[in-house]
Order: structure tokens, then sequence, then C-alpha cells
């Protein structure tokens, strides 16, 4: 990536957002000058602030401005003074749907020091990524009322799946299972084929047709109800699951908690076509009670900086980010939890900064 500048926009947000924002933003910039990184970062103030003062969510030419840039980076978004469901529909749902960003990446990985409620159970059991399509199902907003708000009232929300919205995620699926190149080598679909017999019978076609095309990945089948259940009793089964939006966020969050909590979980929503922009945050929300204390964990923003720098061309600097923080959270920080990590929001930030060279 020699002479090109890696253009970043970053969208800090609310409540505890700024403070994970700024650590991840530290450990960029460290980690840029050890492997020779040009970027540029060009904050925005989009968020719940904003929203109370102007009543804008995406300002006007906002998207466009997205589109120029190579990566988004988000630290939280939800303001307590603002109606659940107006900021995640009109920013991260709109960024998700008009930049078409149509894989959700969930590594699920236990970090050493990590603590995880699965008794007996540690970092070389639980690693796997699940693919959630990103873009379709229930998340459309396809549906209506009848009679609202009376004893009769009807209310209808349908889950849309097209062959090309599935086939996009399921291929991705099985060119990132190749990629990773596990031991196990195996992509899992989960979905409930014996109960949604029409959306999901198309997934299992279109991953039965797609599968020929990778006869080196083994392939495997959940119901969802079984995945939640396997999660947990035999989580070192899993390599990469690929799964429905509904049900790859209800299963990303248990993965969440497996890894060890929110305070470590980051993700990525990919537009992984030629110009198309992805966006990287951390799983937790804003926390706005623990706003300017400098108890929240920036663990989760730090491994998405890691996971943009991976996927926007720097693998080398992305790995070297994974390798400090495993070192931090194995032998520095005493929890994952806020206020009890043994050291502050910034100097878990340094100490990953100290730990990349």
């Amino acid at each position: 990536m020699a002479g090109k500048t890696l253009k970043i926009a970053s969208i800090p947000g609310d409540g505890t957002g700024p403070e994970v924002t700024a650590e991840a933003m530290k450990v960029l910039q460290a980690v840029a000058s050890l492997d020779n990184i040009v970027y540029d970062v060009e904050p925005l103030d989009w968020g719940g602030e904003r929203y109370l003062k102007t009543g804008e969510i995406i300002p006007e030419g906002g998207l466009d401005l997205l589109r120029s840039k190579d990566a988004i980076f988000l630290g939280a978004i939800g303001h307590p003074d603002v109606a659940p469901g107006i900021l995640e529909k009109g920013l991260l749902l709109d960024l998700r749907f008009k930049l078409d960003q149509y894989i959700n990446l969930r590594p699920v990985k236990l970090l050493p020091g990590v603590e995880t409620p699965l008794a007996g159970r540690g970092p070389a059991d639980i690693d796997f990524v699940v693919v959630r399509e990103n873009t379709e199902d229930l998340y459309c907003g396809v549906g209506g009322y009848l009679k609202k708000g009376t004893p009769d009232e009807v209310a209808v929300q349908q889950a849309v799946y097209t062959r090309k919205g599935c086939e996009r995620c399921i291929r991705w699926a099985f060119e990132y299972t190749q990629k990773r190149n596990s031991p196990k080598k195996m992509l899992t679909l989960v979905a409930k084929t014996n109960v949604l017999t029409y959306g999901h019978d198309l997934w299992w076609r279109t991953f039965q047709e797609v599968a020929k095309e990778y006869p080196d990945v083994k392939t495997d089948y959940n119901h969802v109800d079984a995945c939640c259940m396997w999660m947990v009793k035999n989580p070192d089964f899993y390599d990469v699951i690929v799964t429905t939006n509904m049900f790859g966020d209800i299963i990303t969050d248990l993965g969440g908690i497996l890894q060890g909590g929110m305070g470590v979980a980051a993700g990525g929503n990919l537009n992984p076509d030629a110009g198309g922009v992805s966006m990287f945050e951390p799983m937790g929300g804003s926390a706005p009670k623990y706003t300017g204390q400098n108890v929240i964990n920036p663990i989760a923003a730090i491994n998405a900086m890691a996971m943009l720098l991976e996927h926007s061309g720097y693998p080398t600097a992305g790995k070297r980010i994974d390798k400090a923080v495993a070192q931090v959270t194995g032998t520095k920080m005493k929890s994952q939890a806020a206020g009890k990590m043994g050291y502050g929001t910034r100097e878990v930030g340094d100490l990953v900064v100290a730990a990349l060279s």
C-alpha cells in the first residue's frame, strides 16, 4: 500500500464513544508509525448531541462524504435524551443499507486472561467467526398496521430474502473460510429450514449450490436453536458460521458473552466490493453512565481498529495490534468490566501502544 493514504471517517458518537475512539486512534497513530502507514482521519460529530441541536442524523451530503473514504470508524450511538430506535435506525441501519454493507463480520475469540462464563474453557476453545447477512430479512422494514390503537389491531412485519442477497453473503463466507484456513476449514449454515420454509429454503438451496464451487471447505447445517445450545456446550466445534440477519444479530450477542463481554467484542459492517466503504465498531453501547470517568474498556474499540486495518489492506498492522491486545489482556488487566480493569481507559490504550513494538 506504499504511497496510498488511508482515508478514515471517524464518528465517535455518544456517551463513552469518544473515549474509546480516542484510544483506538492512539493505537492507530502508533502502529502507523511502526508500519509506515500514511493515513488521514476526518472526525464527524454525528450522534445524539447533533440530533438534539439540529434534528439531523446524517446531514445533507453525508453519504457522499463517507463514500469518498476508505473506511468508517464508529465509537458508539445512543443518547439518553433521544428515544430508542431513532439514532439506531437513522444512522446504523441507514448506513448499512445505503452503503450496501451486506456483510456483518463478528469474530468470537476468547483472549488470554479474559474470563468466559463457560466453565473449563480457554482461548483454544473459543475462536470462531460469524458472517451475518446485513441488508435483508426482517430489518428491511416491510410491513404495517391495520386498525392501529384499537382492540382489533393487526401488525405485520415481513422478512425479505433475495437470491442475490443470500448468494453474495454465502459466497463471501466460503471465500473467508478458505482465507482463514483453520484446521477445521468448515462453514456452518445457521437457519430454521423446518419452520421458515420459504426464505430459509432459499438460503439452504443457495448454500448447497455455492458449496459445489468450494470442495475444499467442509460444510454443516444447524437450526438456530441448536446452534445456540452448541455454542455454549461445544464452542470449539465451530470455525465459520454464515447466517441470516435476524439470527445473526442474536447469536453474535451470545458470542460476545462467550468471549468475555461487550468490552472486548468488535465487528465490521462490510461492503467488500470494489469501491465499497466498510464500517468498524466496538459492539458495546454508549454506556452514558460511565461518560467522562476514564473507566470504560477500550479493548473492543482497539480490536475494531485492528479489523479496519486488516480489511483495508494493512493485515500486518492489524495482526500487530491483535498481538499487543492479547499481551495486555493476558498479563496486565485484572478484568474487562468497566471500573475493574486495574487501569483507566487511557492507561489501557497506553499499555497496548507500549506492547506494539
